[in-house]
């Protein structure tokens, strides 16, 4: 897709991500959880929010396929071939934070094409913030770009990582306990926040481990236009391991995967 086609899904995306706060806001601290199968917790506002989202993208963009976290795969009416563009939803990255009362949660949204994010909206229903960005457009975050860290000494650096427990799933463990040892200002800033808070420069680096594609397809746009650095790793478990933010320290800290 060309950049005025992306800057068009762009728009769509925003409106869909403006439906799919109506759903979330009037449920934020009213509503109920249950667990699904794999033990991760869901709530009624997950469901809404993400049938308001497919709605306006699958009227916009009948042929593109389109994967969400709570609704699966659906893929167009007509034949796709290998590589044909695809959205991937997360109706509510931070469920738990969601479900507990705290503001710190988001709705992503990314635009895949030949296996490669080409738009992405991080968008943060609570605090009114939302981030996007295209191919080549930069990142900006309400309207206004923003730059991330170009911080080199992880000594001066914050450094945010996913939930301690993402490292031992992804058999990561001392990745973390390096970066503890290495960094003195270690902050969990998780989830799609987290994210946020890097692709503005005010965190430097971020590892978030044992991501599905719903969790890491917008950052791994987001995070290049913003001028940062962003290296995905299949894990053993076909997970995503995401090392982003300043290309110093991401260079630096993708060394200490094994």
């Amino acid at each position: 897709m060309d950049s005025p086609s992306l800057e068009r899904a762009a728009a769509v995306a925003e409106h869909a991500c403006d439906l799919s706060r109506k759903e979330i806001l009037p449920r934020f601290r009213d509503v109920a959880v249950e667990f699904k199968a794999d033990g991760t917790p869901v709530t009624e506002a997950d469901r809404a929010a993400e049938r308001a989202i497919r709605q306006v993208l699958q009227d916009a963009y009948p042929d593109f396929g389109l994967l969400g976290e709570e609704y699966g795969e659906s893929d167009s009416a007509t034949p796709r071939e290998d590589g044909a563009p695809r959205w991937i939803v997360d109706p509510i990255d931070g469920t738990i934070s969601f479900a507990r009362g705290i503001p710190l949660f988001g709705t992503l949204i990314a635009l895949v094409e030949d296996g490669e994010s080409v738009l992405g909206v991080i968008d943060l229903p609570a605090l009114d913030d939302r981030y996007v960005g295209w191919t080549g457009s930069g990142c900006r975050r309400n309207g206004r770009p923003v730059q991330a860290s170009e911080q080199s000494d992880l000594g001066r650096s914050i450094v945010s990582t996913g939930d301690p427990i993402c490292f031992d799933w992804a058999k990561q463990r001392p990745v973390l306990e390096r970066i503890n040892r290495e960094s003195p200002l270690v902050r969990g800033y998780t989830d799609a926040f987290g994210h946020a808070l890097v692709l503005s420069g005010a965190v430097d680096v971020m590892v978030d481990c044992h991501l599905s594609p719903w969790d890491a397809a917008a950052t791994q746009l987001l995070a290049r236009e913003a001028g940062g650095a962003c290296v995905s790793r299949i894990n053993h478990a076909d997970k995503i391991d995401l090392v982003f933010g300043s290309p110093a320290l991401v260079e630096q800290i993708e060394d200490y995967f094994q």
